[in-house]
């Protein structure tokens, strides 16, 4: 830190503290003021300008320095001043305080940020230079937060201080005036009979009304600049126009329809998206072959005899084709045409907030309108670019199903969800596979015991993991296809007949002419939504995949519910999307089911937490199926019985993981749970024994020690001991 720096801190800790020490806080009450009222106002009749540039002078420290006091200051400059010079003072006053504030921020600790977190600063700076005038000034009508607070944090952009008070001076007015005509009717209680004047009434009611009203002007000026330069149809084709018809677009639209709203959905492909036809679907159909042959190959588990999986690869995938085609009439264009939507094959691509030019796949070309358009056009495998890669022809999550012949050495890359699941699947149908991951466990989103689970049972089952290992070249040599590592330093051969890329999805916002709207997609290719799952405009959202965070088939549905809604009535109410209860569950064997806070995540957001653990070797149902393994793990409240996160790994977890998700979701606690009847022998049982441990842990000692006390009592033996001690 610089001597200049340090100079203003040690200034501004010498005032705050002469405030503190004199007081300051107790003199600038409402009461202390009216109880002053009647000499203040005679000395300010005989000196008034000095008393209000006294007050302006005050009322800039006050505002500069973020100290208590500034609602009962502007209060008192109606008070005392009167409307006109009242709002004058406070005015120019608090738009000077506030300018300081705004200048010590930026002095004291911008650079520092931008040297530590210049990517985020700059990020920061664009959006500022873009929209940050108004949204100083939604902040300052609208106040959601502190002013103290818009202040600081304003400084530490690169908004120009001439910018900042103009905006701050005009945004704040209207909210001065409110305040100060407050003041002028608040000075003139003298008795009972003024509480209820009409003045005071009135003041009041604008106090009350003027958020209302700010909101309301700022989401009109808002809609006429997101809008200026479109031309607005004077009619509609549609009420809401889908483009993407996987879950996220199948559910907006099965939405619409249900409420009787013209909708039509746009599918370049196949209905169901990915997870119908190459994500969840057939992984779990290849997943299920894949237990079946390892329950053959340790059938002497269950008392028979173990035999050599024998099978036709071929056989298995055209299984997963088949059933891909059971599943696919519920995601059909024939099902959701009967439902009212007109399901269209072609692109689309944004013409304007309204309008789509939609190219059919038989070659025509049509423009559509609607009042609402939802982008659902989900994500694609990512791939890395790593040299050579190319030319291996890799295989990932969406073309694995061409397959028909197995690969004998099948190479990993990614230790993610998808790349651990398929890893797995393919291990136990008898492939010899290499996994591959830069971090150093599986799974690096759940904790780590959860990855030392899964990857023991990796280990035993054949599968040659190699954590800490980055491929950085492909190549073929001597006819053999191989690829280098980085590991610790050290260069790593590895060959292999077939790579599978798993190492994450990137959206699918390529054509859909987001840019001709004025629409940009944030680093990760995502497209940024507002909490309504709206992007720039109002009337145009995004949900799914392409919009994030997370890419799991039903948060696609449960954000779909917003956009639907929003979209066809956000003008009357808008919902805001909710995350804090998401679940998920990775199907490896075992299976790993998640919601709420991780341990690694509570301690990374400094959350308190007490941990439960119940083991699943110990639930008799998991014993009689051989599968007594793994574990429920819960983050509870300390003390308490509410849920802050579950997981569980083992057998069944995702549908064991379905009561905490239930609970969390409508507040309901492990004595809840615990309270509830379970038939046994079931796995759900697991959830009633979790409970039952934090509830053992939390018994009442001093209770129970009286209790034991009373029932020695009541069976004589403590009678029976008195007489002994006599003896």
């Amino acid at each position: 830190m610089n001597r200049s720096k340090f100079l203003l801190i040690i200034v501004i800790v010498a005032i705050v503290a002469v405030f503190i020490g004199f007081d300051g806080h107790k003199l600038l009450t409402l009461e202390n003021l009216q109880g002053h009222q009647g000499a203040l106002a005679q000395w300010i009749d005989q000196n008034l300008l000095l008393a209000v540039a006294g007050y302006a002078g005050i009322y800039v420290v006050v505002t500069a320095l973020s100290l208590p006091g500034a609602t009962i200051m502007t209060l008192a400059g109606g008070a005392f001043f009167g409307n006109l010079y009242g709002l004058a003072a406070v005015s120019i006053a608090s738009t000077v305080g506030a300018s300081l504030a705004f200048l010590v921020a930026r002095f004291l600790m911008r650079d520092t940020l931008r040297k530590r977190y210049a990517e985020t600063v700059a990020k920061m700076d664009r959006g500022i230079s873009k929209d940050g005038a108004f949204y100083l000034a939604t902040l300052r009508l609208v106040p959601v937060f502190p002013f103290f607070l818009i202040n600081l944090a304003m400084g530490l952009t690169a908004m120009k201080l001439r910018t900042y008070a103009l905006v701050s001076w005009a945004a704040m007015l209207p909210g001065t005036f409110v305040f100060v005509n407050a003041g002028t009717q608040l000075g003139q209680i003298e008795s009972t009979a003024d509480i209820v004047s009409a003045d005071l009434l009135l003041s009041f009611a604008l106090l009350g009304l003027f958020p209302l009203i700010a909101k309301f002007v700022v989401g009109l000026i808002r809609r006429r600049k997101v809008y200026a330069g479109w031309q607005k149809p004077e009619s509609f084709d549609y009420n809401l126009l889908v483009i993407g018809g996987g879950s996220a677009g199948l559910v907006s639209a099965y939405i619409a329809s249900a409420v009787k709203a013209k909708v039509a959905l746009i599918e370049k492909h196949k209905m169901g998206g990915d997870c119908l036809n190459t994500g969840c679907v057939p992984s779990k159909a290849l997943i299920r072959s894949a237990k079946a042959a390892d329950t053959m190959r340790h059938a002497n588990r269950y008392g028979l005899e173990s035999v050599p999986v024998k099978g036709s690869f071929k056989n298995i995938m055209n299984r997963v084709q088949e059933v891909i085609a059971k599943v696919e009439p519920h995601d059909s264009p024939e099902r959701y045409r009967k439902l009212g939507v007109d399901c269209i094959s072609g692109e689309a691509s944004f013409v304007s907030p309204w309008e789509l030019e939609v190219r059919h796949n038989d070659g025509r070309t049509e423009r559509l309108t609607a009042r609402s358009i939802i982008v659902a056009t989900g994500g694609k495998p990512a791939m890395p670019p790593i040299p050579g890669l190319a030319e291996m022809e890799p295989l990932n999550s969406d073309n694995l199903w061409e397959l028909q012949e197995q690969p004998e050495r099948l190479l990993v890359l990614g230790g993610g969800p998808i790349g651990s699941e398929l890893a797995h699947a393919f291990a136990r149908l008898g492939s010899q596979v290499i996994q591959v991951e830069m971090g150093d466990r599986l799974l690096a989103k759940e904790d780590s015991d959860v990855s030392e689970l899964v990857k023991a049972q990796f280990e035993s089952d054949g599968i040659d993991l190699r954590l800490e290992h980055a491929a950085r070249e492909f190549a073929i040599e001597e006819g053999e296809k191989v690829v280098y590592c980085e590991h610790k330093g050290e260069r790593v051969r590895i060959a292999f007949d077939q790579v599978l890329v798993a190492v994450g999805r990137a959206p699918n916002t390529k054509g859909l002419g987001l840019e001709k709207i004025g629409i940009e997609t944030l680093r990760n290719g995502t497209v940024p939504v507002e909490d309504d799952m709206s992007l720039r405009y109002p009337n145009v959202f995004a949900c799914g995949d392409v919009a994030g965070p997370y890419q799991f088939t039903h948060a696609a549905a449960h954000q779909a519910w917003y956009a639907a809604v929003n979209g066809l009535f956000g003008q009357f109410k808008r919902f805001r999307v909710d995350y804090r209860v998401m679940p998920w569950v990775t199907f490896t064997s075992p299976e790993v089911a998640r919601v709420g806070l991780s341990e690694a995540e509570a301690k990374e957001q400094g959350v308190a937490y007490e941990i439960t653990r119940y083991g699943l070797d110990d639930l008799d149902r998991a014993i009689a199926e051989g599968e007594d393994y793994g574990f429920i793990k819960i983050l509870t409240v300390p003390g308490k019985d509410k849920i802050l996160g579950v997981v569980v790994a083992g057998s069944h977890a995702g549908e064991i993981l379905s009561e905490f998700t239930l609970a969390m979701k409508h507040g309901l606690g492990l004595n809840k749970i615990l309270g509830t009847i379970h038939p046994y022998p079931t796995w759900n049982e697991s959830a009633k024994y979790a409970a039952g441990e934090w509830k053992r842990a939390h018994a009442p000692e001093g209770i129970l020690k009286l209790l034991e006390k009373l029932h020695d009592w009541r069976r004589g033996k403590g009678q029976a001991h008195e007489q002994n001690v006599k003896k």
